[in-house]
């Protein structure tokens, strides 16, 4: 097996496992976290008036769903993780929009019999072993007049909710499993971080007109729900199912006590550092 080969298993594995789960366990948390950045996209499709339409990484549908609703065509929604696919399913067969989903590994998969006008992604793009591979075969299921639009991490700072609930509780976590580096080789939520590493596979894979643009959007949420989010996700998520009850309650406590720095009313609100990725086909 070749590195890349091995790499897709692990991905594969992460999100048909305990990662895909975590994430279909709390579909509604996330949809409401975020939401702005599904309505950026929606409003994306509007404007560009694309008929066929693809969500990239779509996870549980929120997105495939709502862009489905004012594409006037079809939206159809892939991703690696069979767990999230079936809840977009399920969505998807009470809600009366035109919306399908697949379980599928965009480096590889072909699309047939449909070429999209637009490709969308939330978020769901920064997990491949191979990138130049992926957005190559993006490109070959795009019509010839084709674009893209899609939202990335950027390198978050201390205003970031989950960075300042980890340095909170890095003396109770020392565990904490690091960050993985932010190049694109190197599959992870900040792989697309670096414009000027990411640039490089768009011309490589045959887009044009790149542009690659900051953009700063808040979240706020009740800050039960918030406290919810940042101890199942995120590198603080991620450990503290490997701690005893006690550290569990101290973790707890250190980040309700960190997000007094957050607190707007009831709600604990943050800006998310991103990028917006445009492409031509």
């Amino acid at each position: 097996m070749s590195h890349d080969e091995q790499v897709a298993a692990e991905q594969a594995a992460r999100w048909n496992g305990p990662s895909g789960r975590a994430w279909a366990d709390n579909q509604d948390l996330l949809d409401r976290l975020y939401e702005p950045f599904e309505k950026l996209l929606v409003r994306y499709v509007d404007d560009a008036s694309g008929q066929q339409v693809l969500d990239v990484g779509c996870g549980t549908g929120s997105t495939t769903l709502a862009v489905g609703r004012v594409s006037g065509g079809r939206a159809v929604g892939v991703d690696i993780s069979e767990p999230m696919i079936a809840v977009a399913r399920r969505r998807a067969s009470s809600a009366d929009v035109s919306a399908d989903f697949v379980t599928a590994d965009m480096q590889t998969h072909e699309f047939t019999d449909t070429r999209f006008d637009t490709i969308v992604s939330r978020f769901g793009v920064m997990f491949f072993s191979d990138p130049v591979a992926a957005f190559r075969n993006l490109h070959r299921a795009t019509t010839g007049s084709g674009n893209l639009r899609m939202i990335v991490w950027r390198n978050p700072d201390d205003r970031d909710i989950m960075v300042a609930a980890e340095n909170a509780t890095a003396s109770l976590l020392p565990d904490l499993p690091p960050r993985p580096p932010s190049v694109p080789a190197t599959p992870g939520q900040f792989a697309f971080a670096d414009p000027d590493l990411v640039s490089p596979i768009f011309r490589e894979s045959g887009w044009r007109d790149v542009s690659i643009d900051p953009l700063d959007v808040d979240l706020s949420m009740p800050a039960g729900d918030m406290l919810r989010y940042v101890t199942t996700f995120g590198r603080v998520g991620v450990q503290l199912p490997t701690v005893d009850e006690t550290v569990r309650a101290q973790v707890i406590e250190r980040v309700s006590e960190t997000f007094t720095g957050f607190a707007d009313g009831a709600d604990v609100r943050y800006t998310a550092a991103c990028w917006l990725v445009s492409a031509q086909a």
